[in-house]
């Protein structure tokens, strides 16, 4: 076969969802053509976001800088995969021909026929034609100390903001048995962090309930699995059950990601979220009496559409009387195909990003609490450029929160666990020194 005969390089866009999914792709392709230098490879495979329009501008500016190395180096063939192409295949396919072939969310399987297909002269799209992707074995992408396990796909709560169920789908829980297999196969890991678009619904597709406790026993008595990180917690579906489980199993990291969206009751009506302002609060002071000293980390849209001033002002109120360990802000995006879309009073861009600056400056006042306290930190690696190490402590998920930069008189090894003191912080990141 063609492929097996070209180098290709591999790019992953988006969440740590799609990375899982790359890293199931890799697996399938095999690796012994990869190339992470994209000037060295003949086949680029981009796989791609849709969730906002930065994402898709990402992966489309991504895709052009990538089509360069057909003059400069050896590309012969670029390959679309991913959220994307499995959204917008109808807009991208006459108007995007850089891309020589197009798949979908779950057409990996086809990737070879297609790059064959390519190469006789064809330009393909095969977005859909599979439907399905199942793989027992991954490429690890991350860190060898930590990996992503995503236990679920697709979406069955419909916010009105968002795309994910119109290009993911219906919610569909992968089995348990195959979970438990693809962890044990992960061979030993410090971290183990569950995701999915829900994983508090873990199970209640296949199972006729929910069974995120059940599977969070089972993947706790795996020896190679040091601890679990949660990841995506509905705070609809936060039992009693599973705080209970969070408190007493000794693997399961002390942090929670509650992705709230907003505090305002009249806001989270018209975004089709199921809580409020008082049921929140109340789940949060909940948390902390069940489980001290508990890392609870959330994301917050500002500029929703019809968001008033008084909206914001509960949000910003909420932000600063909950203060959260971790949050992300982000600007409502305008998405076609979503209700919101059509909804009346939609704000300037200008009033979004100022709002989103005034939440990020409550979370900063936050953060600067830790100065001069002491964490421990698990290391991820070298900043060379800050002339640091850097890595997370348990209030902090890779990617999505911020760093931990520290210097060190003595050696430090990834993967290993070191007490540092913090001494600055800034809007993201901590900075610190080992004691």
């Amino acid at each position: 076969m063609i492929f097996s005969q070209k180098k290709y390089g591999v790019i992953s866009l988006g969440c740590d969802k799609n990375r899982v999914d790359t890293e199931k792709m890799l697996a399938r392709l095999g690796t012994q053509n990869i190339t992470q230098n994209m000037e060295d490879a003949e086949i680029i495979i981009v796989n791609t976001c849709a969730f906002l329009e930065s994402a898709r501008k990402e992966a489309i500016d991504t895709v052009l800088e990538c089509n360069e190395f057909r003059e400069k180096g050896k590309l012969e063939k670029i390959v679309m995969t991913g959220c994307l192409s499995q959204k917008f295949i109808g807009e991208l396919y006459d108007e995007f021909t850089e891309v020589d072939v197009f798949l979908g969310i779950a057409d990996y399987d086809l990737l070879p026929e297609a790059i064959e297909r390519a190469y006789s002269g064809e330009r393909v799209n095969f977005v859909g034609k599979k439907g399905e992707f199942k793989a027992e074995k991954r490429v690890i992408t991350t860190p060898l100390h930590f990996a992503y396990l995503k236990i679920a796909d697709g979406c069955n709560n419909h916010c009105t903001y968002c795309l994910i169920p119109y290009i993911r789908g219906k919610y569909r829980s992968e089995s348990e048995d195959d979970l438990i297999a693809e962890a044990r196969d992960l061979g030993g890991v410090e971290e183990l962090i569950l995701v999915a678009q829900d994983i508090t619904r873990y199970g209640e597709d296949i199972y006729g309930k929910p069974k995120l406790v059940e599977l969070l026993k089972k993947l706790s008595a795996l020896e190679n699995v040091k601890s679990i990180r949660l990841l995506y917690c509905y705070p609809d579906m936060i039992t009693d059950e599973l705080i209970e489980e969070i408190k007493t199993n000794d693997k399961i990291i002390k942090y929670i990601d509650i992705p709230l969206q907003h505090a305002d009751d009249e806001v989270l009506k018209r975004m089709n979220r199921k809580g409020s302002y008082k049921a929140y609060e109340e789940l949060i002071c909940k948390l902390r009496k069940e489980i001290p000293g508990i890392a609870i980390r959330s994301t917050f849209i500002a500029g929703f559409p019809g968001e008033s001033e008084e909206n914001f002002e509960n949000l910003l109120k909420f932000i600063k009387d909950m203060k959260l360990t971790n949050a992300g802000f982000f600007a409502y995006s305008k998405e076609k195909g979503t209700p919101a879309y059509k909804m009346k009073g939609h704000l300037p861009e200008k009033v979004k990003q100022k709002r989103v600056s005034m939440l990020y400056e409550a979370q900063r006042q936050i953060s600067a609490g830790l100065v001069g306290k002491t964490v421990e930190v698990l290391t991820d690696g070298v900043d060379y450029e800050k002339g640091s190490f850097y890595g997370r402590a348990y209030f902090s998920a890779p990617d999505i929160d911020g760093k931990v930069y520290f210097t060190s008189d003595s050696d430090i090894e990834q993967g290993k666990r070191y007490n540092v003191r913090i001494t600055s912080a800034d809007d993201y990141d901590l900075y610190g020194e080992t004691i």
